[in-house]
């Protein structure tokens, strides 16, 4: 069986993101059968709330449509390493696979920083697989901050 990403899903919700104005990060979950279950972007500005991470909120519609609290065979596409907080919901959803773009060595929760998975604390870690897309993920974040900072 070949690897088969879905990177791609999570850098178009990342550039809409960008195009709403919010930081360009975007989330695909792929069920168990290799089909998408949903996808977000960030949207913390518009919904004015901290937590609508890309992540936070592809698990959430991923939980609403199957209906249950975990999911249990499910991967995770980020084009950023998630945070602290976004890493302790993939534990509780218990996210079979994390595959994430970027690193982020200033709010990462994964490899960097906190390193959720690794406490004994944490009830689950997933498979991880970083620098899946991390040029693409790592433009796009660049490019943005860039243009908030005006040219030089």
């Amino acid at each position: 069986m070949s690897f088969v990403t879905h990177m791609h899903l999570a850098l178009e919700e990342a550039r809409a993101a960008a195009w709403r104005g919010e930081v360009p990060v975007g989330a695909a979950v792929i069920g168990p059968d290799g089909r998408l279950l949903c996808s977000a972007g960030n949207r913390t500005r518009e919904l004015c709330d901290p937590s609508a991470h890309a992540e936070m909120l592809a698990i959430r519609a991923a939980c609403a449509a199957l209906g249950t609290e975990r999911l249990i065979g499910c991967d995770l596409y980020v084009t950023l390493e998630p945070c602290a907080a976004c890493a302790g919901v993939i534990a509780a959803a218990r996210i079979r696979r994390l595959y994430y773009g970027a690193a982020d060595p200033k709010s990462g929760g994964v490899a960097q920083g906190a390193r959720v998975f690794t406490h004994s604390q944490s009830h689950h870690a997933p498979e991880i697989y970083d620098g899946i897309g991390a040029e693409a993920a790592a433009r796009l974040l660049r490019d943005f901050f860039a243009g908030l900072r005006g040219p030089r």
